[in-house]
């Protein structure tokens, strides 16, 4: 075990940090009007009173960005996570489907998958992250000496009252990351790094989200309003009329 230095996370961060945002941008960029509409239940639209188009397609926009920043930024404080822990145990990214990190700690092989929050999949996505970590300890006991292998669930925020599942832990928030790094005072000290230009970038971005917002509720308009009103008839065809029949 190493010593951690806080040193060495700021710079991840300050050189990692602008890849998220970027990235948040190049989602919103790479968007469609159609392709949102066609994915998206009209009729709530309809039920919500929603009676401008600008209203309307930033309900959808701010729809997708959330969903789409919690995978990004996801992926980033994945990519933290596996840093420190291979500046600290010598940990390294798991070549074992399913499985993003392991390291050797008081002489137990961790194998960690790493999610962002603990509500993160349902009850088929957990057993498939219980089989990957099965069959990953199957290829392990092949090891000679044997390994004393454990499989953990680790989340990068939140809380699990109880960590020992049937056959693998469950660490959120504090103690994933204390688990990772020897360090109990990490998930607070990372804090203040992940602010690192933060409002210069985001300031990047707010333009960018204007722009789009402005150009596809022009683009709305055009092909969903009537008369200064929302064509709610034309938009529910749209999105759920019948395909014509494939011929064969």
């Amino acid at each position: 075990m190493q010593p951690l230095d806080y040193r060495e996370i700021t710079e991840y961060v300050e050189q990692h940090i602008g890849a998220f945002h970027q990235a948040r941008l190049t989602s919103l960029q790479s968007l469609t009007l159609e392709s949102i509409l066609k994915r998206k239940n009209p009729y709530l639209f309809r039920a919500k009173n929603m009676l401008t188009a600008e209203t309307l397609v930033k309900t959808l926009f701010d729809a997708h960005l959330s969903s789409q920043e919690e995978t990004i930024f996801g992926n980033f404080l994945e990519g933290l996570a596996i840093f420190i822990c291979g500046r600290v145990f010598g940990g390294r990214i798991s070549t074992a489907v399913g499985v993003d990190l392991e390291f050797t700690r008081d002489n137990i092989l961790y194998l960690v998958a790493i999610k962002s929050g603990p509500n993160w999949g349902n009850s088929s996505q957990i057993a498939r992250m219980r089989d990957n970590f099965m069959t990953a300890k199957r290829v392990l006991a092949t090891h000679r000496p044997p390994l004393h292998v454990v499989a953990v669930n680790g989340c990068c925020y939140g809380r699990d009252s109880n960590p020992q599942k049937t056959d693998y832990l469950k660490y959120c928030g504090q103690q994933f990351w204390h688990f990772i790094s020897g360090d109990a005072a990490l998930f607070t000290n990372i804090i203040e790094p992940l602010g690192h230009l933060a409002r210069e970038r985001n300031d990047q971005f707010e333009e960018g989200y204007a722009q789009v917002i402005n150009r596809f509720s022009a683009v709305f308009i055009r092909d969903f309003a009537s008369d200064g009103k929302i064509d709610w008839k034309k938009l529910v065809e749209f999105n759920s009329a019948a395909l014509p029949a494939k011929v064969s």
